[in-house]
């Protein structure tokens, strides 16, 4: 029996995060975090869903796109397409009309990202198995199959990854035990938003470590007077014994963030995040090369994985942080996990956003149970925002992620959150809007 997809369904979903600053940086000074939401449904009555996170006004664009790229799923068989996802994910990404908009970044980018996610989502979901299951159970072949080596080959190839994969293979039901015994560990950004109070970071600091929080992030990026107050109030907070990170979204010159480092070094950041413009593979490198044992870090606004080939392959960062939402969904994404283990990068998803540590959590799971089979410096970062519109959100217990156990991928929200905030019509937006012009 044929289980085609039959309709697919996209919602602007927008959160007025900007009200309390949640969110807030040295370059994204208001974010309202929002969702562009998407609904596959199948003949059967099975249902998968993914979203693009964004800061408000363009999320509709990203419906828009969405909508348009998606329609060649309209009448496709699950089972089918779920026979070769790796095929699925090339098919996706080749409307060479639309994909000429990129090509393989921005907007349409993403958009096929939320597609190929909505599609895992259904397929775990038919299965019964959290998405991160679905993925730890496969083969080595099945496993690799599902990556994507184009104009990377010279850096990674097929067999370098199947030989990392089989290598895990035998211990990989330990790492599962490890992982449903004591969690994957995170770090939070909750206490570190710019737009915050002195008094209102270092309280948010103290619960993080009464939560077993042991890694902690600021932003950072305004001004140096105010980034080496906060960092100090930071330290008496948290002692110096739980690691600190920075980060100054995108905020600095290179030579600027070399000068501003300098700064904060009595401060021992593990890294600096986004030192600047996140396409600049030589100036991260040099910014490294140039800040002694303090790491950096960047991704979350890497387009696609040969831009990560770029930083990784030629030693531009420490840190790896990719974004579950910016690269073309699952497939790409695991590419670059592979491409960091190839050369010894811990990758940290970033996690900033809504959705983002639902989605981020299996990836790395994936990650630990067949790619880079070890924890190490690795962290998932943890924002404590808008978890409470999600049906199966995430679990944190001893500043660690719980491994999901719901099937599908965990960002499908509940019904009452899209009639509350999709944009404009619903009624907390209707209510701002009878109240005056709205600025998002």
């Amino acid at each position: 029996m044929s289980n085609k997809i039959i309709s697919l369904k996209t919602t602007d979903v927008r959160f007025p995060t900007s009200d309390l600053l949640d969110g807030s940086d040295a370059t994204n000074k208001d974010p309202d975090y929002s969702a562009a939401y998407l609904e596959l449904e199948t003949e059967r009555g099975d249902v998968g869903n993914s979203l693009i996170f964004t800061i408000g006004r363009g999320n509709d664009i990203c419906c828009d796109v969405v909508e348009a790229m998606g329609q060649q799923l309209i009448g496709r068989d699950l089972d089918t397409i779920t026979t070769d996802m790796g095929l699925f994910y090339r098919e996706i990404n080749s409307d060479s009309q639309l994909n000429w908009l990129g090509p393989h970044k921005g907007v349409v980018h993403m958009a096929a990202g939320s597609i190929i996610n909505a599609v895992w989502d259904l397929w775990a979901r038919v299965e019964g198995k959290p998405l991160w299951r679905l993925l730890a159970d496969m083969s080595p072949e099945e496993f690799v199959n599902c990556l994507d080596f184009k104009h990377i080959g010279d850096a990674l190839t097929r067999n370098e990854a199947l030989a990392i994969v089989q290598k895990n293979t035998a211990t990989r039901q330990d790492r599962i035990a490890e992982l449903e015994k004591n969690g994957y560990p995170a770090y939070t950004t909750t206490p570190g938003w710019l737009g915050y109070s002195d008094e209102k970071m270092q309280r948010l600091c103290r619960e993080a470590l009464a939560s077993g929080f042991k890694h902690i992030k600021l932003k950072v990026g305004e001004s140096i007077e105010q980034d080496i107050h906060r960092c100090t109030l930071a330290r008496e907070a948290i002692g110096d014994d739980t690691r600190l990170m920075v980060d100054a979204n995108q905020a600095w010159e290179v030579d600027q963030a070399i000068e501003w480092m300098e700064h904060l070094q009595p401060f021992k950041p593990w890294f600096i995040e986004e030192p600047t413009s996140p396409d600049d593979v030589f100036g991260h490198k040099k910014i490294r090369e140039s800040i002694g044992n303090i790491q950096v870090a960047t991704g979350e606004h890497c387009h696609n994985k040969v831009m990560f080939k770029q930083f990784i392959a030629n030693d531009a960062i420490d840190v790896v942080q990719v974004d579950a939402c910016r690269l073309a969904g699952l497939n790409e994404i695991l590419t670059v996990f592979m491409l960091a283990a190839k050369y010894g990068k811990p990758v940290c998803p970033h996690a900033g956003g809504v959705g983002l540590c639902e989605y981020v959590q299996h990836l790395s799971m994936i990650d630990y149970v067949q790619i880079s089979a070890e924890i190490g410096e690795r962290v998932i970062e943890y924002a404590d925002h808008l978890h409470e519109h999600f049906e199966t959100p995430i679990e944190i217990k001893n500043g660690a992620y719980r491994p999901p156990s719901a099937p599908g991928f965990g960002v499908r929200m509940h019904q009452s959150a899209i009639d509350q905030y999709q944009f404009p019509d619903g009624s907390e937006w209707q209510k701002r809007l009878a109240t005056g012009p709205s600025p998002h």
